[in-house]
């Protein structure tokens, strides 16, 4: 199988594509345009694999798009570039919707082009798969779970801009016929994840000895994903998933921002000790989140029973190994430092678009 995936410099996206390569035999087209947060360094173990290309290309030029469909002819499509950084959606809210929206939207008619294209064999074997976030449900109170048919009530601008892409997909395979299937993760975490998300934050401020920063009073909630577990998730889904479905995919770890960072401490405090004390030190609590959203969760039933997923680590697990391999790969996260990234607060001012 040949996989084209856009957002593949990203962090869920290179561990797709590591893990279609490495564990699948896939062949694999990365299209990215090389974003702020991509990093091709994410992608060095299958860099010079003959089962990987690499296009630098925008999900919004409609001929490029068109032009990578009919230069690599994939079998599939895994569409996950997007702008995701829910801080940055509030101070620039227009640039997610333009990526996530209108990027969706011609990337679905380039694909929905090249499928119509295809002799039969071709179109019933193609597969487009999106992949969005359980954000675009909104909040829950201290009960409850998100299912495949929770209403979506996003409550913020990148939310929103993922469910409106999740409903062009939905609307390309309702119209055309466009084979299609999406799915809905929780919170990711795990190797190479730039460090503008909680769990890189914490572990880079607690060994730069700065304030580790608590919105609000850190009783949010969130349910944590593995990345590697993700990415086996996404191609049993690409693989085996219903036409027209959706599926969610969480880890079963719901945990409170601030249980979590203070595992992270104390992770840190067993494998690097600080003379100065316990990293826990470091908490600061800062001004909440605008609209953050109290509580996620999901109801994975429906990917366990039909396609016999579960996730593979528990959340102590996973957060220990993310932690060894940020002390491991210093080079990696410091040459993003290096190149000016600060990890400064954003998502507190009035959203403004120039």
């Amino acid at each position: 199988m040949k996989i084209l995936v856009t957002g593949g410099a990203g962090f869920i996206g290179s561990a797709v594509i590591r893990h279609a390569i490495e564990n699948r035999g896939y062949s694999v087209v990365n299209v990215d345009v090389l974003t702020y947060a991509a990093n091709l360094d994410n992608l060095t173990s299958v860099a010079d694999s003959p089962l990987y290309t690499f296009e630098q290309a925008d999900i919004r030029d409609e001929a490029a798009m068109k032009r990578v469909f009919e230069t690599h002819r994939p079998d599939a499509v895994m569409h996950l570039a997007a702008e995701s950084h829910v801080d940055r959606s509030i101070d620039g809210p227009l640039a997610f919707i333009d990526t996530n929206i209108v990027g969706t939207a011609v990337l679905l008619n380039a694909a929905r082009e090249y499928w119509a294209g295809l002799d039969e064999a071709g179109k019933t074997a193609f597969r487009f798969h999106h992949i969005s976030t359980d954000e675009v449900y909104g909040t829950l109170g201290e009960d409850g779970l998100f299912t495949e048919e929770t209403r979506y009530q996003p409550n913020s601008p990148y939310a929103a801009s993922k469910a409106g892409s999740d409903m062009l997909v939905r609307a390309w395979g309702q119209t055309y016929g466009l084979p299609v299937v999406i799915t809905n993760c929780s919170n990711n975490y795990g190797p190479f994840q730039f460090p503008e998300k909680l769990i890189p934050v914490v572990i880079l401020k607690a060994l730069s000895g700065q304030p580790i920063p608590i919105y609000g009073a850190g009783t949010n909630v969130r349910d944590w994903l593995f990345v590697n577990d993700h990415a086996e998730a996404l191609l049993t889904v690409l693989e085996r998933g219903r036409l027209g479905e959706i599926y969610n995919i969480g880890g079963d770890n719901e945990a409170q921002n601030i249980e979590l960072v203070r595992t992270l401490c104390s992770i840190l405090d067993d494998i690097r000790p600080d003379a100065a004390g316990s990293y826990d030190r470091l908490i600061t609590y800062v001004d909440d989140r605008p609209g953050h959203d109290l509580r996620y969760a999901i109801d994975a039933t429906k990917i366990q029973d039909e396609l016999g997923w579960t996730p593979s680590v528990t959340l102590e697990e996973g957060l220990r190994q993310t932690v060894v391999w940020y002390l491991d790969n210093e080079a990696w996260w410091q040459a993003i430092l290096d190149r000016g990234f600060s990890q400064d607060r954003l998502g507190l001012k009035v959203a403004t678009q120039s």
